[in-house]
Parts: C-alpha cells; sequence; structure tokens
C-alpha cells in the first residue's frame, strides 16, 4: 500500500496549480455562503462569546478578522473564536460519507490565514478546496467506528485546518505531509462532550482551527512529524478506529472527483442524523394535512447514530435540543420548521412543545444502522388521534447532495440566519462580496 499520507499530501499541493472550473469555484464559493451563514449567528451566543472574554489578553496581532467581537486578531485566535461560533447552531455543513463537518474548522481557519497574510482569493479558495480533500478523505477511512468515541469534526478538522494553512504559507508536498502528521497528534474531541447540557462541543472545531494552524505553520517553516503518522501501527487511525484505516476507500477516485463538491447543507437547525426523520415528517404533514394537535404519536426507527445521540426525552438546554429527536420532531409539528426560532426560550418552555415530545419515541433499525453512513434513512409510524396509522420510509435527506440545496435555497438559508445579526444593507453587501467579487470578505461588509 502506498503511503496515504505522502499520497493526500501530493493531491493537496496539486491544487497550487490545478485548474479551477466554473463549478469548482461556485461550490467553493456557496461552502463560504454557508461558513457565514451559520458563524454569524454563533458570534451572539455562548460559548464563543465567553471564549472572546476570556482570551481577550491573548489576542495577539494580526490582521485576521475575528467576528465574535468585530477586533482585528492573529490568525490562531480569530479562527478559534470564529470555529467555535461556526459550530454553536448547528446549521454547519456535512461531508456525509465520512460523518464530519469540514466548514468549521477548514473554512475558519484557510479565512483567518489568509487574511492575516492578505492572500488573494483565489488563493483562499486554492487552500479550502484542499482541506477539504484531506479532511474528507481521512475520515472515509476511519468511519463509521471512529465515531463511537470521537468526534470528527473535532479530530479530523485538525487535518483539515492544517492542510489548508500550509497551503496558504506556500507549502510544497513534503511540508503538506507533515503539517498532516503533526495535525495527527494535536486532534482530540470524545464522544462524551456531544452529550448533556455542556458547551465542549462547539469548542470543539474552535481546538481543531486553531490546533490546525499550529501544525501548517509548523510545518511551512520545517517541523517534522512521523510520515506513517495516518496508517501506521501506533498511528491516527489505530489510535482512534477499529483498524489502521481503509485507506482504498479514502483514496478512492481522487483526482477525478473532489469532497468540496459532494457536501451537504443543512436544511435544519440540529443535528444532522435527525435530519430523515424531519423530512419525513414534513413530507407527511404535506400529503396528509394533519397538525400537531392531530397527532397521537410518532415512532422513528433510525439507524445507530440517531438512536445513540438523539434520544433525549428531555431537553434543558438549546444545545440539548438540539439532540434531542423528541423536542425537534415536536418543534417542527409545532411550529413548522427546526431553524433559529426553534431554540429560543419561549420555543423551548412551550407547553405544545413539551406535552408532543413525551409521545415521541426512536428505537435503532438494524436495516437502517447497516446502511449508514453511506445512507441516512428513517422510518415513521405516525399515530392519529382519529384512528389512523400511518407508515413512511424516508430515504434521503434534503440538503444531500442526492437531495441538494439550489442556489436559491443556500442564499435563502444565508439571509435567515446571517440577518438575524446583520443589517439588510451589510447581509447583502456580504453575500455579494463572497458570491461574485474576487477579494476575501473582510470586516467592512458585515460590521452592522
Amino acid at each position: 500500500m502506498s503511503n496515504p499520507i505522502l499520497v493526500l499530501a501530493e493531491a493537496a499541493a496539486g491544487w497550487h496549480h490545478r485548474d479551477l472550473d466554473d463549478r469548482l469555484s461556485w461550490a467553493t464559493r456557496r461552502v463560504i455562503l454557508d461558513w457565514f451563514a451559520t458563524t454569524l449567528p454563533g458570534c451572539a451566543l455562548p460559548p464563543a462569546t465567553l471564549l472572546a472574554e476570556a482570551l481577550a489578553a491573548c489576542r495577539g496581532a494580526g490582521k485576521a478578522i475575528c467576528y465574535v467581537d468585530g477586533q482585528p486578531a492573529s490568525a490562531r485566535h480569530a479562527a478559534l473564536l470564529n470555529a467555535c461560533a461556526s459550530h454553536t447552531v448547528e446549521f454547519d455543513d456535512i461531508f456525509k460519507d465520512g460523518g464530519y463537518h469540514p466548514g468549521s474548522p477548514t473554512v475558519s481557519a484557510a479565512l483567518a490565514v489568509a487574511q492575516d497574510r492578505s492572500a488573494s482569493l483565489a488563493q483562499l479558495h486554492r487552500a479550502i478546496i484542499a482541506g477539504y480533500e484531506v479532511g474528507c478523505r481521512v475520515s472515509l477511512a476511519i468511519q463509521p467506528s471512529h465515531y463511537r468515541h470521537w468526534h470528527t469534526t473535532s479530530t479530523v478538522g485538525t487535518l483539515g485546518a492544517a492542510v489548508a494553512t500550509a497551503m496558504l504559507l506556500g507549502a510544497d508536498a513534503e511540508r503538506i505531509a507533515h503539517a498532516i502528521a503533526l495535525a495527527s497528534s494535536f486532534a482530540g474531541g470524545h464522544q462524551q462532550n456531544l452529550q448533556g447540557e455542556g458547551m465542549a462541543k462547539a469548542l470543539h472545531p474552535g481546538h481543531a482551527a486553531d490546533a490546525g494552524i499550529l501544525a501548517g505553520m509548523a510545518a511551512a517553516h520545517g517541523v517534522t512529524a512521523s510520515l506513517d503518522s495516518l496508517h501506521g501501527e501506533k498511528g491516527f487511525a489505530a489510535a482512534t478506529s477499529a483498524s489502521s484505516g481503509d485507506w482504498a476507500a479514502a483514496l478512492e477516485g481522487l483526482g477525478e472527483w473532489t469532497p468540496i463538491m459532494h457536501m451537504t447543507v443543512k436544511n435544519h437547525g440540529c443535528c444532522g442524523h435527525i435530519f430523515p426523520a424531519l423530512d419525513g415528517l414534513r413530507l407527511l404533514q404535506e400529503k396528509e394535512g394533519f397538525a400537531a394537535g392531530d397527532i397521537d404519536s410518532i415512532h422513528v426507527a433510525g439507524y445507530g447514530a440517531t438512536y445513540q445521540m438523539c434520544n433525549r426525552a428531555t431537553a434543558k438546554s438549546a444545545q440539548e435540543a438540539r439532540f434531542s429527536l423528541q423536542y425537534c420532531m415536536a418543534a417542527q409539528s409545532v411550529l413548522g420548521g427546526v431553524r433559529l426560532a426553534a431554540f429560543a426560550p419561549e420555543a423551548l418552555a412551550n407547553p405544545a412543545i413539551l406535552a408532543l415530545m413525551q409521545r415521541v419515541t426512536v428505537s435503532e433499525d438494524a436495516e437502517l444502522a447497516a446502511a449508514y453512513p453511506k445512507k441516512r434513512m428513517a422510518k415513521l409510524l405516525v399515530r392519529l388521534k382519529d384512528g389512523r396509522e400511518i407508515n413512511h420510509f424516508q430515504q434521503t435527506r434534503k440538503g444531500d447532495p442526492e437531495d441538494p440545496l439550489s442556489d436559491a435555497e443556500l442564499v435563502a438559508k444565508y439571509d435567515e440566519l446571517a440577518g438575524s445579526v446583520l443589517a439588510p444593507s451589510k447581509l447583502s453587501a456580504l453575500r455579494q462580496a463572497i458570491l461574485y467579487e474576487f477579494e476575501l470578505p473582510g470586516m467592512a461588509s458585515v460590521n452592522a
């Protein structure tokens, strides 16, 4: 077997000069727009706001923009806070087959380093594409077993951020390989901190962005590491998954397709493992015409992660509610959607939502579990108060590559989410800059 770290580093370095056709450039602009859509609302919320206070004396000098407090900072400081904000409202992009949110760590790191170094927009795009290439393919090698104990966005996100940083610093394939190897030792973030009420989950991509920049900077300046770090007997894959990695699957199609062209854009503001059930319920309500008050009970049979992570019959906080299938199904029934408003204090205390969520149950279905992570599906049984029982098998999720959000739908998502914190003129100016202009998005476009 070829050394995967060298193969991936060569592929990443190739993005220094490969042609970026219109489709690839547009996909990258969509990724950046989606990053701002999910990041800006999180800038006004803890833990990013709390962390900004805690690290106020440590921001360092630099030209990177910390969107949490609107001030320039060092690249590492800005990336850390921005990535935390990006993961807070649970709308960040997904690489479905790898169970990985690449945008929060990778775009946060790339944008901060690009701003600090006054890089071109083309350099930013190339760095993001390369970071997605490596991170997403590593996730394919270690999933699904990695996810049992590790948070992929935190672990693999460190590698994606490192590659993007090294690219922006002009690193060749050899130094990018060392950036990946260094990052594999910095990676962390376990599943227990995705449970309960704590804020650690949002800090995971923040740490990944910060540590990835450290790895990328170190490697670009000649710091070396073991180039067996990914696949070796005591390496990253062996330490964090059931094997030393399925590198054949990870490298399949390298040079023929690139992950940034196959992203999921989240259409609900909660854990993606709840999405098939939400999409199925929406279709049923549209088809059958029933309202929340007509529902006697809902049962969802899902794959393993749906049951293990999202079976939460109570939700005491917005963070818990975003991972409660019971809450999200009830909120969609009552409110008509699971967006930012679904996690406001008044929604969390809504008697109709609280009553209905007690009649929502979830189980694990062996057939659906076997198809994960390639397929994210759900089986619904809705019992209505008039005695009807309705079964539905939801085989896709809105926003996945199989059922993507259109450009208009993505812009509407951006307008809704970023519009919760930006004045209309700034909202429009930033959207224009990201989608159609040729300079880096800076601070002028987001100061409300």
